[in-house]
Order: structure tokens, then sequence, then C-alpha cells
């Protein structure tokens, strides 16, 4: 075997630690790694390299978690002639070779004819060694199927319009796709549209060719599109103050413009490759009229799509082209992959758009509403918003928190991608036509069906969309959970969260759209009756562990930092499986209907009422002592066993649970588990977990496959636990405005340990603090409450890290609790069987 090029050499112990990013970098980037051991010498490679390491027991196998354990052992039998095969579950992805010709390892043809392929792998065909040619590579259908079964649901740029979506199913990686409409129908803005959707909502690099309208013709239409902004006014340099914030905001977008002149197809082939993350190419336009100044017109387009064409399948990227032109004639000498015709209907507020496949024929149509003022289409059913030149465009509908969870489940509820629940994808694509139309009144019936579906357990796919979409559901979620609580006068929902005395100002749940605002990351002015950011601050700085309050910028993107999400908190969202949960209809005493909980508890479980638990002061109770890492967290990976003198992050199994009348003890993070069923969880509930199985409640111990560990600390938040238990015995007698104060400072603190927008100026961004905080009040909360199931009594629900229900007779809630308004205690409100859970006014 021929020594290749490597892209990178590392030692052995350097490639143990960074194991599975750069089994990452052969699987998906196709990138070889050397790796080197004292002599010893083997590739980390892609499995194209020895395609029959594709067929099972070909050569031996290991997970990538046993594989990091015996590297070194791998890479011996490696360098000596026996490839060594690493897997993600059950499926190869990379494989290691040995590099010395010496070797004796076995070609990727191992059949004695040459150029006979192999069962299971793909070879090189014969050819003339003395020839400048390459050969050609051949693949079994084998091959094609394992290709198309990895690789899962394709994952290609959209226009964003939800019915041309579901027709085209998105664009395809690999295919040229023209866009036919005749001059003045706006075959430019499909185009447009594109990019808009790929660069500046899915953040994916887009090379847009414009041959015909400039740089500056294109950023005004986009900044027309994305603000309602009349296109004529801004072609005149008038813009508005908010159309400017707009124009500053998308500097960064990762949109690419050639506007060059002799812009020929040759040259956009020539360019693209130097586009590092390309995700789709634009070619804005073809022109059916010849032109002296445009190469990509006339008699010159048969020629162009070819080259375009062959772009697409040579780059594995989507190519999109405009051409101005619905001539049968000429579009069949184009002969591109997939034609998008738009035509004017009998409805002129109205177009067609017919797909069509080159092998097929037509698939689909779709509609869409021509908005010609703002450079964009729009969804058949969607208005355009008139106003007079000028003029400040009208607040979206919505809050930004659901028109994200519109745009984050286009891919699904467009048809493009599969994975959701028909019940959640009909849920969610009202949410967008609810939007799109500016019906408020059907977004409002909408809210206790978007809460029910956002709280689902879901299987979302590990792409860009089901990563999107899966965070904006958590988003949703999180909000909506607080949002109840902060009902002064409500009492918790079984399946929704909730307080009974409105503190859930206390323990604010983070999300995209965290409430902080400029000025929050201040200190509070002298004479504040509650100085919690500079409390809180104070302690950190005394810990003599010198901790590290803030990691740097240009190092958030790597090490444990993407790893750590909102799920880790933990918490429940659960409803005893003998109870059923129903939303009731129910009018409000304005007259407004609306929906409310309902607990259908069944006469098995005897005479009894249903008392709803509030914990007081969850999160500030947790920082009493919660096991954090004061200083940077590094990359401890496996570990045999728990050491109780680190925290940080740790990657388990998630362990089998088997009492049925008490949630997991991980919560909602089983609901997310990675390809081999694992989790990312905090120290606050491996320290759980070691006690559950200590006293006999889990079978096995828990396996640590991978972790990020720092020195412990259980008291750097201390002083301000103190400080703020001390503040609340206080005002919460007085109450009133000093109350609330306290209660807004308090959670303003918690916040910025982690806030969510990288605009947002804080003195902390520790996520791996934050979510350890929260992650030990949800193990407080579900630990209390299941002592009070041990001791007999029957729990109904449990949410959050402050809601509990249980079945008991009247006025009596389990003795597990105090009832109190200090940390840690509860209320108790008793509710009758039958009726519905109340929830707080407007």
């Amino acid at each position: 075997m021929s020594q290749p090029h490597e892209e990178a050499a590392v030692n052995a112990t350097e490639a143990r630690t960074e194991l599975f990013s750069l089994v990452k970098r052969a699987e998906k980037d196709g990138l070889t790694t050397l790796i080197h051991k004292h002599r010893e010498r083997v590739l980390l490679a892609p499995l194209d390299r020895l395609p029959a390491a594709r067929k099972a027991d070909a050569f031996p196998s290991h997970a990538l978690s046993a594989a990091q354990k015996d590297l070194g052992e791998l890479i011996t039998l490696a360098a000596q002639g026996q490839p060594q095969v690493l897997r993600r579950s059950r499926t190869p992805v990379a494989v290691l070779l040995p590099v010395d010709p010496t070797s004796g390892a076995p070609s990727s043809d191992t059949t004695a004819h040459p150029g006979a392929v192999p069962a299971g792998g793909a070879v090189n065909s014969p050819h003339d060694q003395d020839s400048d040619s390459a050969p050609r590579r051949l693949a079994t259908l084998g091959d094609a199927i394992g290709s198309m079964l990895a690789s899962g649901p394709t994952g290609g740029p959209t226009f964003g319009l939800p019915g041309l979506d579901a027709a085209t199913g998105g664009l395809q990686s690999g295919r040229l796709t023209l866009v036919a409409a005749a001059p003045n129908v706006g075959g430019s803005l499909l185009g447009l549209a594109a990019a808009r959707q790929t660069a500046l909502v899915d953040n994916h690099r887009v090379l847009y060719a414009a041959s015909g309208p400039n740089q500056a013709d294109i950023m005004r239409r986009i900044i027309s599109a994305e603000t309602g902004g009349d296109y004529p006014r801004l072609k005149q340099g008038h813009l508005t103050t908010h159309e400017q914030q707009v124009a500053r905001e998308l500097v960064q977008a990762p949109l690419l413009i050639d506007d060059g002149s002799e812009l020929t197809a040759e040259a956009i082939a020539e360019t693209a490759p130097y586009v590092q993350d390309l995700a789709l190419v634009v070619v804005d336009r073809l022109q059916a009229t010849r032109s002296a100044r445009l190469p990509l017109s006339g008699d010159r387009l048969p020629d162009a799509s070819q080259v375009l064409a062959g772009l697409a399948r040579t780059l594995h990227v989507p190519v999109l082209a405009i051409v101005d032109s619905a001539d049968p004639t000429l579009l069949g000498l184009l002969d591109a992959d997939v034609m998008l015709t738009l035509a004017p209907t009998e409805d002129p507020a109205k177009v067609q758009v017919t797909v069509a496949e080159r092998d097929f024929g037509a698939i689909g149509s779709a509609y869409l509403r021509p908005d010609l003022l703002h450079a964009r289409f729009l969804d058949a059913g969607t208005a355009p918003a008139v106003r007079t030149p000028g003029e400040e465009p009208a607040r979206s509908l919505g809050s930004a928190m659901e028109r994200e969870l519109a745009e984050a489940a286009l891919p699904y509820t467009s048809g493009a991608r599969q994975g959701l629940p028909a019940s959640v994808t009909h849920v969610l694509g009202a949410l967008r036509s609810a939007l799109a139309n500016g019906d408020q009144e059907a977004l409002d019936e909408l809210g206790p069906s978007l809460a029910e579906a956002t709280a689902a357990p879901l299987q979302l796919s590990d792409t860009n969309e089901g990563r999107r979409l899966a965070a904006a559901l958590n988003v949703y979620n999180n909000a909506v959970s607080a949002d109840t609580t902060r009902q002064s006068a409500a009492v918790p929902s079984a399946v929704g969260s909730g307080n009974t005395s409105g503190d859930a100002d206390d323990e604010a749940t983070g999300n995209d759209d965290d409430g902080l605002v400029p000025g929050d990351e201040e200190d509070e002015p002298e004479g504040a009756v509650f100085p919690a950011l500079k409390i809180l601050k104070d302690a950190v700085s005394r810990s003599k562990m010198h901790p590290i309050p803030v990691i740097r910028t240009e190092e958030r993107e790597d090490g444990p930092w993407p790893l750590i999400s909102e799920d880790m908190d933990g918490e429940p969202r659960w409803v005893h499986p003998d109870v059923t949960s129903t939303r009731v209809a129910h009018t409000r005493d304005n007259g407004k209907r609306v929906r409310r909980d309902q607990l259908d508890v069944p006469a098995s479980f005897g005479d009894g009422v249903l008392c709803l638990i509030d914990r007081n002061g969850s999160f500030p109770s947790a920082c009493s002592a919660v096991p954090l890492a004061p200083n940077k967290l590094l990359h401890t990976g496996p570990l045999d066993a728990f050491d109780n003198t680190q925290a940080g992050i740790y990657l388990i199994d998630i362990p089998e649970w088997d009492y049925p009348a008490m949630p997991h003890p991980l919560g909602r993070l089983t609901d997310r588990p990675d390809d081999q069923g694992r989790v990312w969880v905090t120290t606050p509930h491996i320290k759980q977990l070691e006690r559950l199985h200590r006293d006999g409640h889990l079978t096995t111990p828990v396996t640590i496959h991978d972790s990020w560990t720092g020195k412990a600390n259980e008291s750097l938040f201390k002083p301000f636990y103190t400080a703020a238990r001390e503040a609340r015995t206080q005002l919460i007698q007085a109450g009133g405005e000093p109350y609330k104060n306290y209660k807004t400072r308090l959670s303003i603190a918690l916040r910025l340990l982690w806030p969510k927008r990288p605009s947002q100026r804080s003195p902390f961004w520790r996520p791996d603090w934050r979510m350890s905080m929260v992650a030990e009040a949800s193990v407080r909360h579900w630990t209390v409450a299941f002592k009070a199931v041990q001791e007999g009594h029957t729990l109904i629900a449990l949410r959050n890290v402050d809601a509990a229900i249980f079945w008991t007779p009247p006025g009596t809630p389990p003795a597990t609790y105090r009832i109190g308004t200090g940390f840690g205690e509860v209320k108790a409100k008793f509710i009758p069987r039958g009726e519905f859970i109340p929830e707080g006014d407007d």
C-alpha cells in the first residue's frame, strides 16, 4: 500500500483524547489522520480507503468507546497489517490501516482477478499503469444502499416557503435546479429566497453568482424582503432606522456575491471549490436573449447549464439557476435535473410553481403570492403588509420564540423532512399558518396544543434541522413553564409548570430569549433592596480557588462547551401512567375561551384530593451546596468510577428505571439520548445515580464513557445563598415592591451565569455552573418526592424544580415536605377530584 497524503499527524495519546473528533473528520470530511506510536504508524481513514470494511465481520470491529480505551493495542494490530474497523453503535464509520508497505495489509481489491468487484466493497477499475488518466471507481449496490441508510434524511437547503418546500423536498445536493419564469414574474426572487433561508436562517455559506443584478441590487432586495421595506424606496437609498439596523446585523452573514464582469459558468465552477463549507450556489440569472456584455445569455446557455450541472455533481452541492424564460424549447436544451416553472394564474395575486424532474416529468406544484413591492414571495395564504412610504414595519405577530419555532419546524411541516408524530406536525404547521396569516385568535387557541406538543418527548435526527428544532421546542417548553410559574395567583398544572404564590421569578428557566436586557449586567446602585449580582460576583471573587467566571469567546466552540445544553437540567415532565391528563374548555370571566388541564384520577386510587405542592426558591436554595468546578474543565475521558473530588460533565448510559410510580431520576434528559443511548449530565445527577445504586434502586453502577472535569467545590455560591435567604426572610413579610424587586434581581443574577444571546454582556459565562445549579435544584425536588412515595404517598405529577401533585386525604400534605415560606419549604393547596387545575389570569 502506497503512503497517501495525510491531512494531520498525531501521537497515540493525542489520538486517544481526540478520537471522536478524528473519526468525525474521516466520516464527514473524508480526511485521513496519521497516528504514530513509537515506530508503529497507522492511518485513521475513511471507509472509502477499504470499502470491504463496510461488510459485517470482514475485519475486527470496535465501538468507539471501547476503541478509545484500547487504542494502543489497536494501533499495534493495524500496523502489523490487521485493519481495525471503528463503529458507532453497529455502523462502521472509519478504519485503522497500516502505513508501511511491508505490513502486508490487504488491498481493497481482495479477489485474484484484477478489477473484479469484491463482496461488499468498491474497487478501482483496471487500467494501463502507464496511462495518465485516473482509474474509475466502481461501487456495488450494497455500497450505495449503505451510504443512503447511513446518511439518513437529506439536509439540503430550502426556500423557506412551506408549500414549495413540500413540493420539491428541498434543494438536493449534486443536482442542478432551474427556476424558469418569464421576465417580470419574479423568478429571481426564488433564488433570493433560497439564499436568504440558507445564509440568514440556517447560517450556511452561499455563493451568489449575479449575472445581471449587482451586489447593491441584491442587498437592497434582501433588506426589503427581511424588513418589509418598499424596494423602490430602498433603490433610491432611503433607509429607515430599522432597515439600517437590519443591514448592520447582516454584515457577518455567510453570503458571498460574485457580480464581476465576464461572469461565465466556467468562472463560477473555478471559484466554488475555494469557498469553504459551501452549502448552495445560486446563479442569477441565465438570460434567454443574447447580450454581448453577459456571457450567460443566448445560445451559450446550453453549454453553461452543462458546466453548472457538472459543478453540482463534483462538489456535491445544490446549484440553483434562474432563467428568464419559460420557453419549452429552450428549457429542453438546458437539460436540468429539476425544473421549477413559474406561471401566472387566473388570480393575479397568485402564481403557480410546477415542479418537474428530468426522468419523471411533473411531480408536484405549489402556489405562491408575489409580494414584488418587498422583493419576495409569500405563502399563498399570506397577505403582504401595506404601509406608507418610510413607515416603520409593524411588529411581527407572535413572539420571537414562536416565530423561531415555526421556522425551525419548517423542514418537517413542509414534508421535506420526516420524523415528527402527525399530531405534532399538524400543530406546528398550524402555528406557521397562524403567524403567516396574521391570525391572532388562531394563535391564542393554539397555546394549549403547542404547550402539550413541545412537552412531549421526541426523537429528532442529529442534523442541523433536527438540532435546531429540538432547541426551539426546548426553549418554547421552558418559556411556557416559566410563564405559568410567574402567575402570582396560579396553582401548578399537572402537565404545565406553576407556582401557587408567584415565586417563580426566584427560579427563572433559561431559554434563547432569557429575558435579560442591556444593563442587567451592571451592578445594582447603592441602597438597592438586594444587590444580587454584586453579592454573586463577590462570592466568586473571594474563593481561594481563583475561579474563572468567563470562558473566552474564542474557546466556546470547542472542548466541553458545545456539549452543554438546557436539557441537562434533568427536570421531570411526568404524569402518573394511570392518570389521564386532558385539556378542557373553559370560559374566563372576560368571555375569552381557553383550555385548562384536568386530571382524571381512577377510582382505584381511593378517596382523596389533589394536593398541589409549590417549592419555594428552588434555584437559590440549590446554591447552598452545588458541586462546581471553579476553574476550567479538562478532558478526563472515560472513568472507571466517579471521583467525588471532581466536578464537571459526564457522558453516561441512561440507567433502567423500574418504578412506574416515579419519573426517571434523569427527567427529560432521557428524551435526548445520542445514537448510542447516552447523555451528558452534570455532577448533581451523577451523585444522585450513585446514591440510588448504593441504596439498591438501580441495578447497575454508572458507566462514564467520557468526561470533562475539574477540582470540585460545593461552597462557591454559599455566600450568595446565605444573603438571599436572609433577605427573603426580611422582605417576604413586607411584600410589595421591595419583595418584587428582590425576586427580579435574584432571577437576573442567576440568569447571567449563562446569558443566551451573544450580544448580552455579563460578568459570567459558565454554562456548566448554570446547568449544575439547575440540576441540583431538580435533584432535590425529585428526591423529596421519591421519599414521599417511599412512605406510601401517591404521586400524580412532577414538573420542573418546584411543582408536584399528590393524591392525599384532604388537608394532609406528605410529611416529607416542610410547610412554610423559607427556601426549600413549600406551600400546599388542595383541589377536589374532577376539577380542572386553575391557572392565573392574564
